[in-house]
């Protein structure tokens, strides 16, 4: 029976070792917190969103940061491989707005008891507050790992599941990369993604807290388009954030100043309709100002400084209104320009983008190309995804493909 130890007890860490253990190793989990699944408690706002209904090419559509080589591990173990796990192990799923996977119990905590438990039956060692300074090597192959205080756990097999970055508090404070790197292997330059955004303008801030819905937010380099979605986002007291701009947050260009964004505040009408319905409004309210009329086009705080935003003074009476003026209230309902000036913090962002290249793992067991019998899994490796529980099941499917190939090994175990 080979000995396998699992660095990092998140998501990928805890799915790693209940595939390495179902496939007949000796497991040994290690986390540096005191607890399992510290980023898993607070996904989905507390309520796991756990992973997506959807099929492969759908999922795969959803990663914009190197898709092609998640195929062979969602295709080992898939969102659907997963929602019958968590059912197994006594954990009912529901299926909700845009095939989000949640607990039905809409509580974090039971996802991660259900795993905690699932690992137990399975005979995985559990070492809680260890912390581990580097993988060790013996006759050019990982042979263990070296803890804080020097002391070495021998291993056959190590699977690296750190996780990122992002929000450190969690546990998630890079110390995976300086791993990967300390036995040559390249790490991408960390950032954040599926981040809240900071705008140039103050006009954002003004309307902290309004949400809109059915609203389209575009972005573009020069006349490419990198992403247009219809759907919700959010003011904050420094710019823009809600799915919209999370998901934006992953197509950006690394100069943001080459970053052209537009709010589209009315994506049903067309330009003729949106004009059409302003004239309409304009003759029926004819002698009323234009800051009392726009109300009834914007929600209300954002109406109240729209005008101003298109240089018109709200306190004009719509008979008032000129025909460019009304040309231009229309095209800022339909194109309103919002600058970035730079993304939310890396430990506020959501997920990190950047960690170890893929092109050093094999895409169809996890292990290094550069150091046999080392693994990987989860979001130390250079791999993100958009919200609605993509992330998670990256980390999922990397893990369970990860635990099962260090297990079966070649089947030499000394």
């Amino acid at each position: 029976m080979g000995k396998i130890i699992i660095i990092g007890g998140g998501a990928g860490g805890m799915m790693a070792a209940i595939f390495a253990a179902r496939s007949g190793a000796q497991v040994t989990l290690l986390e540096r917190n005191e607890k399992l699944g510290k980023k898993v408690y607070i996904t989905g706002k507390g309520r796991c969103n756990v992973t997506n209904d959807c099929t492969l090419d759908e999922f795969l559509r959803e990663v914009p940061r190197n898709p092609r080589f998640l195929y062979s591990a969602l295709s080992f173990f898939s969102p659907q491989d997963m929602m019958a796990l968590l059912e197994e192990g006594g954990c009912p799923v529901v299926v909700q707005r845009g095939r989000r996977v949640f607990p039905a119990t809409e509580k974090a905590s039971d996802v991660n008891r259900t795993l905690a438990r699932v690992m137990q039956q399975e005979g995985v060692k559990t070492l809680l507050d260890c912390r581990v300074k580097a993988i060790h090597v013996r006759d050019g192959r990982a042979a263990g790992v070296i803890l804080q205080d020097g002391a070495v756990l021998p291993a056959d097999a190590v699977i690296l599941a750190t996780g990122g970055k992002s929000y450190p508090m969690t546990g998630s404070t890079g110390d995976g990369y300086a791993m990967a790197e300390g036995v040559g292997h390249s790490i991408q330059p960390v950032k954040p993604v599926l981040s809240a955004i900071e705008t140039k303008e103050s006009w954002p801030c003004e309307l902290q807290g309004l949400s809109l819905r059915n609203v389209t937010l575009t972005l573009k380099k020069g006349k490419k388009t990198l992403y247009t979605e219809l759907g919700e986002m959010l003011f904050t007291h420094f710019g823009i954030s809600g799915p919209l701009t999370l998901t934006m947050s992953c197509h950006l260009p690394d100069d943001l100043s080459e970053a052209s964004v537009t709010l589209n505040l009315k994506p049903g009408l067309t330009a003729q309709q949106l004009d059409a319905r302003l004239q309409r409004d304009f003759e029926e309210q004819s002698r009323k100002q234009l800051r009392n009329v726009m109300p009834g086009l914007l929600p209300g705080r954002l109406a109240e400084i729209f005008p101003g935003l298109c240089g018109i003074d709200s306190a004009k009476q719509c008979c008032q209104i000129t025909r460019q003026e009304r040309e231009t209230l229309c095209a800022m309902m339909q194109a309103l320009p919002i600058t970035l000036s730079c993304l939310a913090p890396l430990d506020e962002a959501i997920v990190t983008r950047g960690g170890v290249t893929v092109k050093e793992i094999n895409p169809a067991t996890m292990e290094s190309k550069l150091l046999p019998g080392l693994y990987f899994a989860g979001e130390v490796m250079d791999v993100d995804a958009h919200t609605g529980g993509y992330n998670l099941q990256v980390a999922w499917s990397t893990g369970a493909l990860a635990g099962q190939s260090a297990a079966e090994n070649e089947g030499d175990f000394d």
